[in-house]
């Protein structure tokens, strides 16, 4: 599978490498702000779901988001996203993965999102938000951690961020998007987010694990610790 998702989105069509997969999730990342709200802009004057509170909740996060990565990246850059990729390649990439996070918006302000929610508005983005801003937190702190400490000392981490899962990049990756998904509600982001945790975040976390095994101290730490949620998984 990675296999398969490396050539997609790194080799695919061959020839030249003229831009770096960071670059391809950056414009995708700092585009949705203004993606979600010329969006707005259009529907406006065509549904009511384009200008309801639920959407202005949605550009705020998702919006915010994009920025708050590109801040990331700009800081402290994940090493994985520096690689060259091919022309094909980065147009897979956006289409088949990073572009489906802009549906999730598109689907919510032109009215096709669930009319209603399981709890009362209110209550329902609260626990949108609150994910999505725990997840936030999560994600820019276990990175963080993550480059400053194998900046200064090579090895496996086991404090910090890592104590009781260890992947808490990509819990707090997923808590994001689960917040965004259940504020269009929807069964379409569910799907998206399938695809990606299963096809993508899995595989990648399996790999990981891979390699840190070699270090002596990895064995007592996979049993005391769990993949993305604390005690349970």
């Amino acid at each position: 599978m990675r296999k398969f998702t490396d050539h997609l989105t790194t080799d695919f069509g061959g020839g030249p490498r003229p831009w770096k997969f960071a670059w391809v999730i950056n414009f995708q990342k700092t585009g949705t702000f203004a993606f979600l709200g010329l969006l707005m802009w259009f529907y406006a004057d065509k549904t009511p779901a384009a200008t309801s509170t639920a959407a202005w909740i949605y550009l705020a996060l998702h919006g915010t988001y994009g920025l708050v990565w590109f801040l990331k990246d700009m800081t402290f850059p994940d090493p994985g996203w520096q690689r060259r990729i091919t022309l094909l390649a980065g147009v897979n990439a956006f289409v088949f993965a990073l572009g489906l996070y802009w549906l999730f918006g598109w689907i919510l302000i032109s009215g096709r999102g669930a009319s209603s929610y399981p709890l009362p508005d209110g209550l329902w983005f609260v626990l949108c938000i609150t994910l999505s801003m725990f997840g936030s937190v999560i994600m820019i702190a276990a990175d963080a951690q993550k480059f400053y400490t194998l900046h200064f000392k090579r090895g496996l981490i086991t404090d910090g961020m890592f104590k009781y899962i260890r992947h808490p990049n990509y819990t707090g990756e997923m808590m994001i998007y689960l917040g965004f998904a259940l504020l269009v509600w929807h069964w379409f982001p569910f799907v998206v987010l399938a695809w990606i945790w299963l096809g993508l975040f899995t595989v990648n976390m399996h790999m990981k694990e891979a390699s840190m095994s070699r270090y002596p101290e990895w064995a007592d730490y996979k049993k005391r610790t769990k993949w993305v949620v604390p005690f349970v998984l």
